[in-house]
């Protein structure tokens, strides 16, 4: 983006207006502007597309895919998946278009339910919200946690180090430590933070075009390497987990579901670009678009590639068994950093995304100790506060390396969940409401398409939430349960509990006074009185 310094009077007095007209539709919404508009369209786009990580998500997921459904599941179930993630992304941008603030799903159920019960609804759909994002960002921390792991092992096949859960840990608690650092300083000067995104975007476009190309070419020229038929890639059903077809069907939809889920990080990122009325939905389904796009093709690519199946699949980490059966030990070592080092970046963004979701929760009153942790520092430009406590709360799932692998599993699994949940909130309450009572906005859907879209995002986010929590396989030992309704029950206990504690008595209690503030601001800017109401 140019300067502001650089930019001809025309320009500036254009952003100008844009910036108080931003300003005021956050004020009519209750909030002070207190983040900078540093994100242009394209940087944006990059931290989503970067968020989702479609492609290297299938990757790492990729034992999930093969053993419920195969190659049926991973390409097919993507595009049913692609379909209805589209329909909840166009609801949701048509929301966000309508309400551009940072809380996002919770504030627009809060306003479409205007009552004592919309408001506790709001609140456990703020609550479902955040833990999502707070798993979400655990579960890529575990996910390069086990990359970098597995890159030592490549080497080094019988190091034991790499299952012992205090190396696990602490490689962990290093990357939590280096992800929540890095958002601190990054916010400092507005671009940096843009620019940051916009690199890593550039580099995860890069190395799914050199993935795929090496692994293309290594299995073309290499002797004694060959190609899966492609009625194995587009054809072959493999059922592995004792399920009925019909159900691995709909449990083997949660790789291309992980994939595509989190693409709210333009919500919560939304006071930070400018025009979110017409951006952020733009944004949000060029994102799904793309994301589904590169993760479709990488995953024919993959299918393609797979030189032993029974080999891939009883690997650790399938994803780097097939690039090394591929490309070899030393080539597929080097892709692999490429990988781990720009999913390293992904977790970055994934980190903006929550402490702004963490942020935007404390700011209206909703989170223990929220006049602490709503405050945005000053020198660094960041909530830096909502951001340590993130960390310190992320960390503190690590630990369970130490004690728990199958309640740490349980814990990751639960972010796509939350989330699918947190995006079917709204859209109820926007069918309860009814459309006549969603505020203007530059995107709509209209009465015909609206209706459609919604019933559609409803329906798959119930069918999909309720498949998973199955267990991998019937009737399995405790040991291999699905613990993830556990965890959610907890995760929703706790939140009942500080709502009798907090949220009923703070939670969006700060509407009101945040919105003088803000008149009161202007009318000092404007040179003119401040009505006496809104000194009281």
């Amino acid at each position: 983006m140019e300067p502001e310094a650089d930019q001809p009077p025309s320009l500036k007095k254009m952003h100008t207006k844009q910036s108080l007209d931003d300003a005021h539709d956050l004020a009519a919404l209750g909030h002070v502007e207190a983040l900078t508009r540093k994100f242009d369209t394209w940087s944006m786009l990059a931290l989503a597309f970067c968020v989702l990580g479609t492609w290297s998500t299938f990757a790492q997921d990729l034992a999930s895919g093969l053993t419920n459904g195969g190659p049926i599941a991973i390409l097919w179930g993507l595009a049913l998946v692609t379909f209805c993630n589209l329909c909840v992304a166009v609801s949701l941008g048509e929301l966000t278009s309508s309400m551009p603030t940072a809380l996002g799903q919770a504030y627009w159920v809060h306003r479409l339910c205007d009552t004592p019960f919309g408001r506790f609804w709001s609140y456990m759909t703020a609550w479902t919200n955040t833990f999502g994002w707070w798993t979400l960002t655990a579960s890529q921390i575990a996910f390069m946690t086990n990359f970098v792991l597995g890159m030592k092992t490549m080497f080094e096949p019988e190091w034991a180090g790499a299952s012992e859960g205090w190396v696990q840990f602490l490689v962990y608690l290093a990357i939590t430590i280096l992800f929540t650092v890095v958002n601190l300083i990054t916010c400092r000067k507005d671009q940096v933070l843009p620019l940051f995104n916009n690199g890593v975007g550039l580099m995860f476009s890069a190395l799914f075009i050199v993935f795929s190309l090496a692994l293309l070419i290594s299995v073309g020229t290499k002797a004694g390497l060959h190609f899966q038929p492609g009625s194995f890639v587009f054809g072959r059903w493999i059922n592995q987990t004792g399920w009925p077809d019909g159900v691995v069907w709909f449990t083997g939809l949660v790789q291309a579901a992980y994939g595509l889920t989190a693409f709210d990080s333009v919500i919560h990122m939304v006071e930070e670009i400018p025009n979110p009325r017409q951006n952020a939905p733009r944004v949000i389904w060029l994102a799904v678009s793309i994301g589904a796009a590169t993760g479709f093709l990488f995953m024919v690519v993959c299918l393609f590639c797979i030189q032993d199946l029974d080999t891939v699949l009883n690997s650790g980490l399938p994803f780097i068994q097939l690039v090394q059966d591929a490309i070899g030990a030393k080539g597929g070592c080097a892709l692999i950093a490429l990988f781990v080092f720009n999913g390293l970046g992904q977790g970055v963004s994934i980190a903006t995304t929550g402490s702004r979701l963490t942020w935007g929760f404390a700011r209206d009153g909703g989170l223990p100790f929220s006049h602490y942790f709503e405050r945005v520092d000053p020198t660094w430009k960041v909530p830096a506060r909502a951001l340590w406590l993130q960390g310190a709360l992320i960390a503190l799932v690590g630990i369970l390396y130490l004690f728990a692998s199958t309640v740490l599993q349980a814990i990751l699994s639960v972010s796509t969940i939350a989330l699918t949940i947190s995006y079917a909130s709204p859209i109820i309450a926007l069918l309860v409401a009814g459309r006549d009572k969603l505020p203007p906005g530059d995107f709509r859907l209209g009465p015909r398409i609206g209706p459609i879209a919604n019933w559609i995002s409803v329906v798959y986010c119930s069918v999909t939430t309720v498949f998973f929590f199955f267990p991998s396989y019937p009737n399995p030992a405790p040991a291999d349960m699905n613990y993830a309704i556990a965890v959610f029950g907890v995760m929703m206990v706790v939140a009942v509990g500080f709502w009798f504690v907090k949220g009923r008595k703070s939670f969006f209690r700060t509407e009101e006074s945040a919105f003088a503030l803000e008149l009161a601001r202007q009318a000092e800017v404007d040179g003119t009185d401040v009505p006496p109401a809104i000194m009281k």
